[in-house]
């Protein structure tokens, strides 16, 4: 692998894993229309996603350390503050459960279809109703994520695994339907793809072969690359979302949805 690959690699990977257009479908439509679409090989897979992993704690990072913060017994116990971050440590383990059940369970099935395109192509349209009803619902009056909102994500997280669902257009869509704010709802989505992403690459650790000491550079590149697109991307997103403006994305999904349907008959 040359530096050129990597780094668009790196970029692509920064890019589609938290914008809400599904990289996982778009990779599925680059490998049927374009043709000779090299996968990365597992173990810079496996990089990359903790380039992305290292985006999402560095953006986030002051969230985190508050909530690692408030879970220290030393904390208190009556601080509207302490007990808010506590409830969102709890909505984040509570709303990992459903989706490792599910991806532990469904994982062959999903796999079994990662190469359809009519279905990667009626679920980024799916993607994309999504995303635009979420723009069309009032501003929800809910600060934090409660339990039984965590599990509904949670699930919804782990259905995301089907190819064009996004990831995080569906459970910010999922946390706004609930009636969670719409910048909390994003927050609290990707709060809950740090174990996702975590368990992700731990999975794939068992896969990877041995680090090709000629591909050092170029793996940096890729991860770092990864690290900052995926940075700008998060951000950009959270500006969005605050906004109402998802349904820029819903256009663009529907668009692609729809002309490889088309193509594809």
């Amino acid at each position: 692998m040359n530096t050129g690959e990597a780094l668009i690699l790196g970029l692509v990977q920064g890019l589609t894993e938290f914008l809400p257009i599904s990289s996982s479908g778009h990779l599925v439509l680059a490998k049927h229309f374009l043709g000779g679409v090299r996968q990365p090989g597992i173990l810079f897979e496996v990089l990359l996603h903790l380039g992305t992993l290292v985006a999402v704690l560095l953006y986030f990072k002051k969230d985190i350390i508050s909530i690692l913060q408030a879970l220290l017994p030393s904390s208190g116990n009556n601080d509207k503050n302490i007990i808010y971050r506590r409830k969102l440590a709890l909505g984040v383990v509570i709303g990992t459960i459903p989706t490792v059940i599910i991806a532990l369970l469904f994982k062959d099935f999903f796999e079994s279809i990662f190469n359809s395109v009519k279905i990667v192509s009626m679920m980024l349209i799916v993607t994309g109703i999504l995303l635009y009803l979420s723009d069309r619902f009032s501003e929800g009056k809910k600060s934090g994520v409660p339990i039984k909102d965590a599990i509904i994500i949670g699930i919804v997280q782990g259905m995301a695994i089907i190819p064009g669902i996004s990831r995080s257009g569906s459970t910010i869509a999922t946390g706004i339907f609930r009636g969670v704010k719409s910048e909390n709802a994003a927050r609290f989505s990707f709060l809950l793809s740090i174990p996702a992403i975590l368990g992700a690459v731990v999975l794939k650790l068992s896969e990877t072969g041995n680090f090709p000491a000629e591909d050092i550079f170029p793996y940096l590149i890729g991860v770092a690359t990864a690290a900052v697109s995926g940075f700008l991307s998060i951000k950009v997103l959270m500006r969005i979302v605050s906004g109402k403006k998802l349904r820029f994305f819903a256009y663009y999904c529907w668009a692609i949805g729809i002309l490889s349907l088309v193509f594809n008959l």
